[in-house]
């Protein structure tokens, strides 16, 4: 199956180097090497082999050269600027990595022009191309990893889930990060599941663990870097009295959180960003994903707003029942503004008065991408 990025992969190579970033395992090097095709010039920085060519600067000379966690080099800017500005009538570059590829900057001048970023994110019910609620039920069941997906087994992807939480820790977070105190790292990443949903209090985290806020921010920033998770901020306006600093997590992998509520809201948290950052990344849309929680509890699970408006109100259900109080309220406040009520094993599909749609989840997660 074609991933949904590798169209505009091969579309942005014929004027930039392209940087691929994303969760660990999401399918990066696949998509890298199937664009590459038989002229496979792959050079991954955690091959020792590769990586004393890389130093020695023996590098193909021309064609489609693929770069795989070369953001661990800590002169990796250079060297990709000083190969490109010299290679670059003769040379396509693709670099894949598992961290946020524009934040890890070490080391020499900015590639700012140079390069277009991408975001791969796990397969979706409208990139799988599903047809039904019994698909979205496979999905939910099992992740959008490829690896546990495609071996469609429960049991499987739960094993894959842990290995991967390990993986993230002591591979990832301790060769780029340089955080030593990995046990009680590994205790915040176990806990952070459970709060899924819900506005994160890092000071209550802070005294679980008896460490600082400092240690304990320093710790969410890095695993937000390394795509172990992602935070969303509120959506505020003057219409609203909204809060302004509580921010809500979630995983890449859904099959982390085991409340089945909180885990239909991250899937569809996954679905929105992926949808979200495809049109920053490939259209250049302002847009971001946000939540809505005022000071009178009213909340809104989802809000993508665009140049500072909303455009579109998702709450999350598991199941059909009466329509959010704040997504009645939201949508009076801007009833311009698409809103939609989803479940996951509900079968009701209608407009309300207010000009909510409720209807099963696939019928809006097909509209994504």
């Amino acid at each position: 199956m074609d991933r949904y990025l590798q169209n505009q992969v091969v579309t942005d190579l014929k004027s930039k180097m392209v940087f691929i970033g994303g969760p660990r395992q999401v399918g990066k090097t696949t998509l890298a090497l199937k664009i590459a095709g038989n002229n496979k010039q792959y050079l991954n920085w955690d091959v020792p082999i590769h990586k004393d060519k890389i130093l020695h600067y023996e590098i193909p000379a021309k064609g489609l050269i693929v770069f795989d966690e070369l953001h661990k080099y800590r002169q990796w800017r250079n060297f990709l600027k000083g190969l490109y500005d010299e290679r670059k009538a003769k040379c396509k570059i693709l670099v894949t990595g598992s961290a946020r590829l524009d934040f890890y900057r070490f080391g020499g001048d900015s590639l700012q022009g140079r390069y277009h970023y991408l975001r791969l994110y796990p397969l979706s019910y409208a990139e799988l191309q599903m047809k039904s609620a019994a698909d979205l039920g496979v999905l939910f069941k099992l992740g959008g990893f490829p690896e546990p997906f495609y071996k469609s087994s429960e049991v499987e992807a739960k094993r894959w889930s842990i290995e991967y939480r390990h993986r993230l820790i002591h591979d990832d977070v301790k060769s780029l990060e340089g955080i030593q105190n990995l046990s009680l790292l590994e205790l915040l990443v176990a806990r952070l599941p459970e709060l899924v949903g819900n506005p994160l209090s890092l000071n209550a985290i802070r005294e679980d663990l008896q460490v600082n806020h400092k240690t304990v921010t320093r710790w969410m920033d890095a695993l937000e870097r390394l795509y172990g998770l992602f935070r969303i901020s509120p959506f505020g306006s003057p219409k609203i009295k909204a809060v302004k600093k509580e921010q809500k997590h979630y995983h890449y992998d859904w099959n982390l959180v085991k409340d089945p509520g909180a885990r239909f809201e991250n899937m569809v948290a996954v679905h929105l960003l992926k949808w979200v950052h495809f049109k920053r990344d490939t259209l250049g849309e302002e847009m971001e994903l946000r939540y809505f929680r005022d000071v009178y509890k009213k909340e809104v699970d989802f809000v993508i707003v665009q140049n500072n408006k909303p455009v579109l109100l998702v709450e999350c259900k598991l199941s059909d029942s009466d329509i959010n109080d704040g997504l009645k309220y939201l949508k009076a406040k801007f009833p311009q503004t698409e809103a939609w009520q989803i479940s996951l094993k509900g079968k009701k599909d209608y407009q309300s008065k207010e000009g909510i749609r409720v209807a099963p989840a696939m019928e809006l997660l097909k509209e994504l991408i």
